[in-house]
Order: C-alpha cells, then sequence, then structure tokens
C-alpha cells in the first residue's frame, strides 16, 4: 500500500470546513513527555493531538476522533512515511480546523458541540495498534501505536476525561479501525462514565473473500501485523479461531466487542472499491476511469463491485442483531463522513435522517439505529452530502 495513496485521499479532508461554518482552528499539543516512556511516532517525534474543552452542560462529556491515514506494510514504506505528515508530529499543521462531528456550532452538531473535543494525530502506521521494543539501527524507524494511544489516553485523563460523564471513541479510515481496535480499552479507562461507545466511521474494511483480490487483501494486513508485532495486541476471541493476520479485518472483531459500536459505512466504499479491488494485472487504466466516474465502469468491472456490496451485506448479517450496535450503510460512492459538516448533516440515502441525528438518537438511547440501504445495486453519487 503506498503512502501516495492514503495522501491523496487525507488531504483532500485535512482543515476542510463548510463555507456555513465559522473557522474554528485550535492548536497543537505535543506529550513531549512520551519520549521517555518510547511513546513516539515513526520518526520518534511525540505524539500529539487538538483539544478544544468543553463548557455549559457538556463540560464533563469527552468525544476523542483518532485521525485515520492508512498503514504501512513494509520497512521502507514506514521510512517514506515517516518524512511525511502521518510518521512525523514535527511535519503536522500546526492547527487543526474541527468541523462535522467536533463543530462547536450548535446548529451542526447539536448533541456534541459543547463536549470536550479531541483531534489525536496519527503518525505510527499501525492504526494506534503496534508495540515494537526494538529498533532498527538501519532504520531508526519506531513502531509503537499501542504505546501512543496509551500515553495520549493518560494525558487526557488528567485534563478531566477521568471524570467523564459520558464518553465517545471515533476515527474514520484507519482510524475508525483504530477505533474498533481500541474501543474496549478505551471503555475500560472511564468506567464511572454514564455512557461510552464508538463509532467507526469508514473503518469496516471487509476481507471480501469472494471478491476478486482477495490474496493482496489478506498479505496487506498480514504485513502490517508481522512489521507492527500485532499478534499480542489482537483479541484472542480471535486469533485462538484463525490466523492474526486475518483479524485487523473488523468482521472478525466485532461480534465479541463488549462496547456498544456504530458502523457508519458505504457498502460502496470509495477507497475499498478504487485500492482494495483494483487489478494486480490487466488494465488498471480502465479500474481507475471507472472508480473515478462509476458511470464509465465495464459490464465486469460493475459485476466486481456488486460482488463487493453483497460480500459486504454478508458480512453485517454475520454481526448479528445486538441492539448494542448501531449502522448507519449508505450506498454512497464515498469515504469518511464525520469530518465533514456537509456530509455529517446529510441524510445519505436513507429516508430524512441524517448522519448527525442517527448518532445522536442511537448514542443517548432514544433509538437502537440500524439503517442498511438494500434499495441501490450500483454506486450512488450523493451530491448533496459534497
Amino acid at each position: 500500500m503506498s503512502l501516495l495513496i492514503f495522501l491523496l485521499v487525507v488531504i483532500k479532508t485535512e482543515g476542510f470546513h463548510s463555507i456555513n461554518e465559522v473557522p474554528n482552528p485550535i492548536n497543537i499539543t505535543f506529550i513531549d513527555s512520551a519520549v521517555s516512556k518510547g511513546a513516539v511516532c515513526l520518526d520518534g517525534s511525540p505524539p500529539a493531538y487538538h483539544f478544544d474543552q468543553g463548557f455549559g452542560d457538556g463540560i464533563d462529556n469527552w468525544l476523542v476522533y483518532l485521525e485515520g491515514g492508512g498503514w504501512c506494510e513494509t520497512e521502507s514504506e514506514c521510512k517514506a512515511r515517516a518524512l511525511s505528515t502521518y510518521g512525523s508530529s514535527f511535519r503536522k499543521p500546526k492547527v487543526y480546523y474541527f468541523n462535522g462531528v467536533l463543530s462547536k456550532n450548535q446548529m451542526i452538531n447539536p448533541e456534541f458541540y459543547n463536549w470536550n473535543r479531541v483531534f489525536v494525530r496519527y503518525c505510527d502506521g499501525s492504526s494506534f495498534a503496534g508495540n515494537v521494543e526494538a529498533v532498527n539501527p538501519a532504520t531508526n524507524l519506531y513502531y509503537r501505536g499501542a504505546r501512543i494511544f496509551k500515553v495520549v489516553m493518560e494525558d487526557l485523563l488528567e485534563k478531566g476525561m477521568k471524570y467523564a460523564s459520558n464518553a465517545i471513541l471515533t476515527g474514520c479510515s484507519a482510524g475508525g479501525l483504530a477505533t474498533i481496535l481500541n474501543c474496549d480499552r478505551f471503555r475500560a479507562l472511564v468506567p464511572s462514565a454514564n455512557r461510552v461507545k464508538c463509532i467507526s466511521d469508514s473503518g469496516y474494511f471487509i476481507h471480501a473473500k469472494d471478491v476478486p483480490g482477495v490474496k493482496r487483501r489478506e498479505k496487506r494486513f498480514a504485513g502490517v501485523v508481522r512489521l507492527h508485532e500485532l499478534s499480542n495486541f489482537l483479541p484472542s476471541s480471535c486469533t485462538s479461531k484463525r490466523n492474526p493476520s486475518l483479524c485487523l479485518f473488523p468482521e472478525y472483531l466485532v461480534k465479541d466487542m463488549e462496547t456498544p459500536l456504530f458502523l457508519l459505512n458505504s457498502l460502496y466504499d470509495s477507497w475499498q472499491i478504487t485500492y482494495n479491488l483494483k487489478p494486480h494485472h490487466g488494465d488498471e487504466h480502465g479500474w481507475k476511469k471507472c472508480t473515478k466516474d462509476t458511470k464509465l465502469c465495464s459490464p465486469g468491472q460493475l459485476k466486481t463491485i456488486r460482488d463487493f456490496r453483497m460480500d459486504f451485506l454478508k458480512s453485517l448479517q454475520e454481526i448479528g442483531n445486538s441492539s448494542c450496535t448501531g449502522m448507519f450503510i449508505n450506498s454512497c460512492y464515498l469515504h469518511c463522513y464525520t469530518y465533514s459538516t456537509e456530509r455529517w448533516n446529510c441524510a445519505a440515502g436513507l429516508g430524512n435522517t441524517t448522519i448527525a441525528q442517527a448518532i445522536g438518537d442511537w448514542y443517548f438511547d432514544r433509538d437502537s439505529f440500524k439503517g442498511i440501504d438494500t434499495m441501490h445495486d450500483v454506486p450512488q453519487e450523493c451530491t448533496q452530502c459534497l
């Protein structure tokens, strides 16, 4: 998985805010004390986050957002990331504009606008899961994602999160996967909170066993598991049943989670379709044209996309029907919703209920929302969400 792919995806949304929202720039905070604990980014720089303090009746509520940006599965990929914003906190922008679920505008974000809101920077390449003690002197890279998560949470607990009444862990893409991986750990940090739940945005990366490219998808996650030594991090409820390399696929993790989880995703996730289904040999140029404009897809390409959708639906069915698991699964050809004000407030093909409304109702137990669009067998443009 090339670094460039992920940078192109994430740069489009970095610092993005709606023209209808007053910009809310939040300065970066570095945890310099983490360096002595070995909790550092790929290049050895300290972890960092952006924090906007809550107010009013949200003063004791916390929403922690994990940044996404893919993974590195080889030393060469990680070395390239270490020279980018996704491997070094020193290369991160010094301010971040809070929007969508992080917005402090009550009209845009009525449920969480006055909570303590935190955007945690991603710089380890393992979805905040790696913990390799040894450092190869030839590369001088640190694979310490789990340590980063731990020290950031400790810092936030000291800032008041230990007194949280309500708490949410969320994130998009690789941050959405990190949310699933760390959700139960997060809940354990605030045992006295009234309500702790997690929201995975576009982090439900499916195995898609019946769709071309499955061996390549397996190899990619196997590389991440091996390089970042995730076998001991991943839950034994999964690793005791199957190869640990498969235990980064959320469909094998979600059923055993104890903390309530909301899955926000598209059956036609544009990132997964573009990169996870990309032909290894053959008409890669034709696939690029197809994924840029799905109306240009050939019948064979559309079949691959429809097969992906069917595997996605099948994996959701296998999760079960727990009332703790909420879902907003649409057919938009999009990836990531929560940090875009337009997408956060978009109905996105599931009646008149917006994503913000669905998640708010689920979080506060007003409705165990489970919306899945089973009507469309081709990707939808959802221009109203852009």
